[in-house]
């Protein structure tokens, strides 16, 4: 197998629209990343500024001290070098090395200052923006029904006193209106959401009511901080989303990077691994990639996957099923059970909804030769086809003897019994396999059965692939699948 590298990915296609995922305004971000000011580093935020084309690139301006300094700068002091001084002595022109002896560090990531910027004030990609735009960048002391207090007017005021404001409502959530388990409603999307303990009966019985019980400290901190859901925190988590959250392909199997579990991405949601048999019997662990929590808490939890492949489980009636994918096959009497050679101890208990993940497939029969499926050699051309639920699929690429069925061997039958099965479609590779042609450089992952170009080296890395987990496929293998979309830059963000 030749060795796959970055130079070989072709690199100019059209970028296709991305991918959206559902707003939850039960759980707008994780606590983890609003608190998380590891993510950018000065030059990051200089950069990022600049790629959006606003005047905050090239804008100096006064900081909650009256120092002239970049936008950058102040965002970045606000985020990493600042400190809570409530209730301090300090002297009458405090320096950072007097607040950093005598005041409490505190924490905020520079992306959520950044989005809190373009959610209030369009202040990233605003060329020509208005002095009220900078005197209440982040719309904070600007009450819903008041006027702004004149004491934040400024635009280092803004950004530092939303920074300590933010990391307030997280240190001590529990004194403030909004928080976490405790559930909100309002008349219709666009009113301010208020406790349900005092909505008046017009508002609990409205038609369009919408009601919210914050997941987090998170969430419930940017309802303190504006009270709607769509006139301000939906579009706060499609900013975060489209600037700093990544789609990954369907079939992909992700592990955060602070976190042991391994998910399945499918279907847009996330689903957990229970058990590391359930993951080594379906899948190469070599395929699983590293991503930020941040990005994977952008998912929606799916179904888990608790049992391993071709597992015996016993529902709480007594019925005994195989579990193979994602389906449930019955079998159909406890004479095919001992038949078909199945061991009752390795039968387990499964509740009714472990097995309400699984779709009903066909029953096992005590027709069923393979149930678990086998690999048959045709003895008079020597070809190889994959047998199971009385049907026949021919391998025509010798890859998936050493990928796909690597630990089968292949038994030799007859032509009587091969005549037996009904040729089915050929083996294909599933979602998540990362295949190039012997005749072509393009590199495709194959997700939701199809084959969906990657349109370069830098964002098959910035997915995490590695290199090494690419095969190589006669040309036959790629046309099985339909043409799928191209992963560019710019679909790797929700919408």
């Amino acid at each position: 197998m030749k060795k796959i590298t970055a130079a070989i990915l072709l690199g100019l296609f059209i970028a296709q629209p991305a991918l959206a995922l559902e707003f939850n305004p039960n759980y707008i971000i994780s606590d983890s990343e609003i608190l998380d000011k590891s993510t950018m580093s000065l030059n990051d935020i200089k950069s990022f500024l600049s790629e959006k084309g606003g005047s905050l690139a090239n804008r100096a301006i006064e900081n909650y001290d009256n120092i002239l300094k970049s936008a950058a700068e102040i965002i970045y002091d606000a985020a990493i070098n600042n400190y809570d001084c409530d209730d301090i002595n300090l002297s009458d022109n405090p320096t950072i090395a007097e607040r950093k002896a005598k005041c409490v560090p505190i924490s905020i990531n520079p992306r959520f200052l950044l989005v809190l910027l373009q959610k209030e004030q369009s202040l990233l990609d605003e060329k020509n923006p208005k002095q009220s735009q900078l005197d209440w960048a982040a719309g904070y002391g600007c009450p819903d029904g008041g006027g702004c207090n004149p004491k934040y007017q400024g635009f280092g005021k803004q950004v530092n006193s939303a920074s300590l404001q933010f990391y307030e409502y997280m240190a001590n959530h529990f004194i403030y209106k909004y928080q976490a388990g405790k559930t909100y409603v309002a008349k219709n999307k666009y009113d301010a959401l208020i406790p349900i303990t005092e909505a008046d009966q017009e508002t609990l019985n409205s038609p369009e009511k919408i009601t919210v019980t914050p997941q987090n400290k998170a969430t419930a901190s940017l309802y303190t901080y504006t009270p709607h859901v769509y006139n301000g925190n939906y579009n706060f988590w499609k900013l975060w989303n489209q600037y700093f959250s990544r789609i990954f392909p369907d079939g992909s199997l992700v592990r955060a990077d602070s976190e042991p579990g391994v998910w399945l991405i499918q279907g847009g949601k996330k689903r957990p691994f229970l058990s590391q048999g359930a993951l080594n019997s379906r899948y190469d662990p070599k395929k699983i990639i590293t991503v930020n929590k941040a990005d994977l808490d952008g998912y929606l939890k799916g179904d888990p996957i608790k049992f391993a492949q071709y597992s015996l489980v016993k529902s709480p009636p007594g019925d005994i099923y195989l579990l193979v994918n994602d389906a449930k096959r019955k079998i159909e009497s406890p004479e095919a059970f001992r038949r078909l050679g199945f061991n009752p101890e390795e039968v387990d208990s499964a509740s009714s909804q472990d097995l309400s993940y699984y779709q009903n497939g066909d029953p096992v029969t005590e027709n069923d030769a393979y149930p678990t499926g086998v690999l048959l050699k045709d003895p008079k051309t020597g070809g190889v086809y994959f047998v199971i639920n009385g049907a026949k699929a021919p391998l025509i690429d010798p890859i998936f003897l050493k990928t796909k069925f690597k630990n089968y061997s292949a038994i030799k039958a007859t032509e009587e019994e091969l005549e037996k099965y009904t040729k089915i479609e050929p083996v294909k590779f599933e979602d998540g396999y990362l295949l190039k042609s012997t005749m072509n450089p393009s590199v495709y992952v194959i997700s939701n059965g199809v084959k969906r170009p990657i349109a370069s080296g830098k964002v098959f890395e910035k997915l995490g692939y590695k290199w090494e987990n690419i095969l190589e496929v006669h040309p036959r293998v790629l046309a099985l699948y339909g043409q799928g979309e191209i992963i560019t830059e710019e679909s790797l963000s929700r919408d």
